[in-house]
């Protein structure tokens, strides 16, 4: 399971309960160019066995979007343990934690993703790193998506791309119609919610047939 360059890419993120999972993922008809996210909220509330669960459901890539702060390297080995291939820092996180995570990631042979929610200079950040990281995620969080002046820094990812060869992961609202957007913007990779109804969140509705759904974006998405 590996990521390929110049290819285009859509992040599904579970943050809701594992029963979601067991209903929703069976009807997600496998492609390698979707990635199943434990997001954070999930693993909050379900650990690492709401990892594995999605493990066992999903032959493809799966990333835990853990967040990681400090003590990168125990976390990466839970996640990894569980059957996760791609693992999450916060950006904001100091040097030497950006550092072991990326140096840690590589050695267990899991992507590392350092995700720049809040980083103002994404650049700046990853000029100072001895590893460098296998992607960065432009976030835009989704208490932000309630300002409606807040935007998805798209201007950053040609930055990081003129210094870096690095995969490039979108999030921050998209809908189903918006990942034509983030692939025009220069993103490898478009991440999607799966929301309940009432979410204030942007999404894909879990209510959805994800069976026409997916298909239909991954024509956005291309070969």
């Amino acid at each position: 399971m590996s990521i390929q360059p110049n290819r285009r890419y859509i992040q599904l993120a579970f943050n809701g309960t594992m029963q979601q999972v067991k209903r929703i993922l069976p009807r997600i008809p496998y492609d390698p160019r979707i990635l199943i996210e434990a997001g954070t909220p999930y693993i909050k509330q379900f650990g690492m066995n709401g990892v594995r669960l999605i493990r066992r459901l999903w032959r493809g890539l799966v990333v835990a979007d853990l967040k990681i702060t400090d003590g990168a390297v125990r976390e990466v080995r839970f996640a990894a343990n569980a059957g996760a291939n791609a693992v999450t820092v916060m950006g904001s996180a100091p040097i030497e934690t950006l550092d072991f995570f990326n140096e840690y990631c590589e050695n267990l042979g899991v992507y590392s993703m350092i995700d720049m929610l809040g980083v103002d200079n994404p650049l700046r950040k990853l000029l100072p790193l001895r590893h460098k990281p296998n992607f960065i995620v432009i976030h835009k969080g989704r208490d932000e998506e309630t300002n409606v002046r807040s935007i998805i820094r798209y201007k950053d990812i040609s930055k990081v791309r003129g210094k870096f060869d690095v995969f490039i992961a979108v999030a921050g609202g998209l809908e189903a119609s918006g990942v034509r957007k983030a692939y025009f913007n220069g993103a490898d990779v478009a991440i999607l919610n799966i929301i309940s109804r009432g979410d204030p969140n942007q999404g894909i509705l879990d209510t959805s047939d994800f069976r026409q759904v997916v298909p239909t974006i991954l024509r956005e998405v291309g070969q």
